[in-house]
């Protein structure tokens, strides 16, 4: 029998793939996606970092440079979006941190086995074959139609993107555990916080994309 939280979980991420769809159609849409998800991303953090520190110059310190990388982060990504060939990179790179995520929870519920580290319990070995494992489908498909590219250099861009994806997935984790927070909040159901769906991609797509150009 299929739990609610599951349940929720599917639902939630039909609505965050529709929310995709509409930000790689519209414009408009793409803005007001950014600015929410930066914002909402952004209290998170600052909720998270006031209660692991409690030195006020270090928590200010910490809070400024998260600000300053989400908005470089949303600035860039809203710039390049509008760039002839760009966007659709970036979207593939997206859909591809998407799936790493995906792989990994997959992969790691039906075959468990050794965890990976105490920062996140749920992190098996197996998850992270299967975040790998679902990155490069998702590239090798999108590569195949859209971008000319060698099976190697698609080997090598899936493998940094869902790297970079899980260990900011890991940091975001560890920070939680010592916040001691389940989830960084409870926006979208089935999942937690903005930050819980959003912590590998603010890793991924910058890593993923400048190593695509190094080899494009």
């Amino acid at each position: 029998m299929i739990s609610n939280n599951l349940k929720q979980r599917a639902f939630t991420s039909l609505v965050l793939l529709t929310f995709v769809f509409l930000i790689f159609s519209f414009n408009i849409f793409l803005i007001y996606f950014l600015i929410i998800m930066g914002v909402l991303s952004i209290l998170e953090f600052i909720q998270i970092i006031n209660i692991i520190f409690k030195n006020k110059f270090r928590r200010i310190l910490i809070n400024l440079f998260f600000i300053i990388y989400i908005f470089i982060f949303c600035i860039l990504f809203f710039l390049l979006s509008n760039l002839e060939g760009l966007k659709l990179i970036l979207f593939i790179l997206l859909l591809s941190c998407v799936a790493s995520d995906i792989g990994g929870y997959i992969l790691g519920k039906i075959f468990k086995g050794p965890k990976i580290t105490k920062i996140s319990p749920k992190k098996t070995y197996a998850g992270a074959v299967g975040s790998f494992l679902f990155t490069l489908i998702i590239m090798y498909l999108f590569s195949f139609y859209f971008i000319d590219l060698q099976i190697y250099k698609i080997i090598f861009i899936s493998f940094m993107t869902s790297l970079f994806c899980q260990l900011g997935d890991l940091f975001f984790s560890l920070l939680k555990r010592k916040a001691k927070l389940k989830d960084t909040g409870k926006i979208l159901p089935g999942h937690g916080g903005v930050i819980d769906r959003l912590d590998g991609i603010f890793l991924g797509i910058p890593v993923g994309f400048v190593s695509l150009n190094l080899l494009y």
